[in-house]
């Protein structure tokens, strides 16, 4: 009971982060009504599609153990310019983004720890 939880909470932190934003990410490259929304709102859909396939790549990068500090920084990458695409069209409900890159960062420098601090 006194032994450290650190590692079993990353490790469900990155499952859940990464299965999550694999998720949305699919469904936002995917659905016909995301492609049609994001085209009313003037946007080009290269960069829906960039973003998406970018997230998607990342996540998968970030369940896989040995690729997971790669795919966690990438990720983080990818949630910073989702923020700026948003706050730049003046969409400041980033929220949600943020609490994703944060966790992302949390799971990367976890991993990236010395194994001796993570025990």
């Amino acid at each position: 009971m006194t032994e450290n939880r650190l590692p079993i909470a990353l490790c469900i932190l990155q499952w859940v982060l990464g299965l999550v934003i694999l998720l949305e990410s699919l469904h936002f490259a995917l659905s016909p009504s995301v492609a049609h929304a994001f085209s009313k709102i003037g946007l080009p859909n290269f960069l829906r599609l960039g973003l998406a396939w970018a997230e998607i790549a990342a996540a998968i990068l970030f369940l896989i153990p040995r690729t997971v500090v790669v795919g966690g920084r990438f990720l983080i990458f990818v949630l910073a310019l989702a923020i700026v695409v948003h706050v730049l069209h003046g969409w400041f409900d980033v929220g949600a983004l943020l609490v994703y890159a944060a966790a992302a960062w949390a799971v990367t420098a976890g991993k990236s720890a010395p194994t001796e601090m993570r025990k």
